[in-house]
């Protein structure tokens, strides 16, 4: 059976980045996709990747830090990176925490100050 590959453009179609963004990542070695001539292809293993890549950003990872996860399970193995994982996550949402207090009471804020606004107009 032959495994799906797809070509530069059906990456970023997939993906939903532009094609400055799927260079860059290979630029900084994130990816590395087979290369017939002038064309790339990707195969599972890095589907799987920026599917990693992507979640990562999502979660507010830096891609420094997606590149260190990446490479502990090339180097080490699926129970290394998800040991990383853990780690990285728990950090990761007290961070998300603190940012969401920040907001909620940013937003509190601006509902009092509008509210004491609009009670000065009337």
């Amino acid at each position: 059976m032959s495994e799906t590959r797809f070509s530069f453009k059906e990456m970023c179609a997939k993906f939903d980045v532009t094609p400055r963004t799927l260079r860059y990542y290979e630029y900084i070695e994130l990816l590395s996709p087979e290369r017939e001539g002038r064309s790339r292809f990707y195969g599972p293993r890095e589907v799987a990747r920026m599917t990693l890549i992507m979640r990562g950003r999502r979660f507010g990872f830096s891609l420094e830090e997606v590149r260190q996860w990446l490479l502990i399970y090339d180097a080490e193995g699926s129970e290394a990176q998800m040991r990383v994982l853990v780690e990285m996550s728990n950090s990761q949402i007290a961070k998300l925490t603190a940012q969401i207090d920040d907001l909620v009471e940013a937003r509190d804020d601006l509902t009092r100050l509008r509210d004491d606004v609009a009670k000065s107009l009337d």
